[in-house]
């Protein structure tokens, strides 16, 4: 579909934070203009939006994110990352079928859209299953490897990996796939020598679990002499990129690492609060110029898959571990939770409200209390926006969320039952 936005604040984000007064233009999948407006005799629209005064801006990217994981929501709360991991989420895992993920995907899918949320940097298993919950619903998702000595031998899983790679970085215009893996403490040095040697062979980033909790760096340590991100570079993981989630426990050296690699750093607070994991130093990375993303993490442990959220903590968090309430301004989380996001995933074609670029974009309603009065629109958007500000989330230039009405191909009730049923099956 040809659609006219007018009538609308933009927020471009290319280059900076200023907001435009006119209209936005989108044919088809992409943008074809951003402008004070004037309609042209060759553009014919099939549908034009009246945005009431109301701000289009770049959709959020949810930089790491376990959406299958929709099953385990309050599941197993109030517990011990490890002790959670190990003898909750693991064994429960266990039992999901591919069918069941396609399922428990649409169900995170959907929650990704009230939050404004256009595109995921997904680490799960069964890309199958996932990405065909993507496709048919018209979201845009980039997979993230997640073996492990759990995924089984050796050859195996590194040929399951690459094979991932090859496939669905050339299977569909909304789904991407990056090298990865599920954490150092799950994988022995044979599979992380492998995973380098896919580095080099492709050139490719890499990304995985990276120091979420103080225990796993200890262990880490005693195992190999050095921090999980000291480790995993040493071994060549790192030569071409990538990153890592979580980065909560890390040493000036481990920084360093970061800053010379130009990894990035997902941050992940709800998540690390939730379960006493400790606040990653953003303000430090910041400070360092080392790009910074934002994600939910999972909602069996977030719970929820909320950017207005993370947005928030992000920046409290910051000023009260450094204690200082300038440190850290939203506009800088504010970028990461877009462009930052964007970048970690691979997205440059649809980061920014610019023509040529695709369309994933969202519509903010301004003429709501949180939103007023408009000292800054976009501050209000991270100290005291929340879900119901989302008016419209597009992906590919097709509206799939739109006033609380969900336009997926599919009944939001139906999915709903099907995820109940899956997890009272698994009890």
């Amino acid at each position: 579909m040809n659609i006219r936005f007018y009538n609308a604040k933009i927020l471009t984000l290319a280059g900076d934070f200023q907001i435009l007064e006119g209209e936005l233009w989108v044919r088809e999948s992409r943008i074809d203009y951003v402008g004070e407006g004037g309609i042209r005799s060759d553009f014919k629209f099939d549908r034009e939006i009246d945005a009431r005064g109301n701000l289009i801006m770049p959709g959020f990217k949810n930089a790491h994110t376990h959406s299958a994981m929709t099953f385990l929501r309050s599941y197993a709360d109030d517990l011990p990352l490890l002790d959670w991991l190990n003898t909750q989420i693991f064994p429960m895992e266990a039992k999901l079928t591919g069918e069941e993920m396609y399922y428990l995907s649409k169900l995170a899918i959907l929650e990704y859209l009230t939050s404004g949320v256009t595109a995921n940097f997904d680490m799960y298993f069964c890309p199958e299953d996932v990405t065909s919950a993507s496709i048919e619903m018209g979201f845009r998702t980039v997979m993230c490897g997640a073996i492990s000595r759990l995924t089984g031998e050796t050859d195996y899983a590194l040929d399951l990996l690459e094979g991932y790679y090859q496939k669905y970085n050339h299977y569909h215009e909304r789904i991407g796939f990056c090298l990865g893996f599920h954490a150092e403490y799950t994988a022995p040095r044979p599979l992380l020598e492998g995973i380098a040697s896919l580095a080099e062979k492709y050139k490719a980033p890499v990304y995985t679990h990276n120091s979420e909790s103080l225990s796993e760096v200890e262990q880490c340590i005693r195992r190999n002499g050095t921090t999980p991100t000291c480790y995993l570079d040493s071994l060549g993981i790192f030569n071409y990129g990538g990153g890592g989630f979580h980065c909560v426990h890390m040493t000036e050296e481990d920084l360093s690492v970061m800053k010379k690699r130009n990894l990035t750093a997902v941050t992940n607070p709800g998540s690390n609060a939730k379960l006493a994991s400790g606040i990653a130093p953003v303000k430090r990375m910041v400070d360092m110029g080392i790009p910074v993303a934002i994600g939910t993490d999972g909602p069996a442990s977030n719970n929820c898959l909320d950017m207005f959220r993370e947005m928030f903590l992000t920046t409290a968090l910051q000023k009260l571990k450094e204690n200082d309430a300038s440190a850290l301004d939203a506009n800088q989380v504010l970028y990461m939770a877009t462009i930052g996001g964007a970048r970690a995933m691979g997205l440059s074609d649809c980061n920014t409200l610019e023509a040529g670029k695709y369309a994933d974009l969202i519509l903010i309603d301004l003429h709501q209390p949180n939103m007023q009065p408009i000292n800054n629109i976009t501050k209000n958007i991270v100290y005291s926006g929340s879900k119901q500000n989302v008016k419209l989330t597009m992906v590919n230039g097709r509206i799939l969320y739109e006033n609380n009405n969900f336009y997926v191909g599919e009944d939001a009730e139906a999915i709903y039952k099907k995820a109940n049923e899956i997890i009272n099956g698994k009890r």
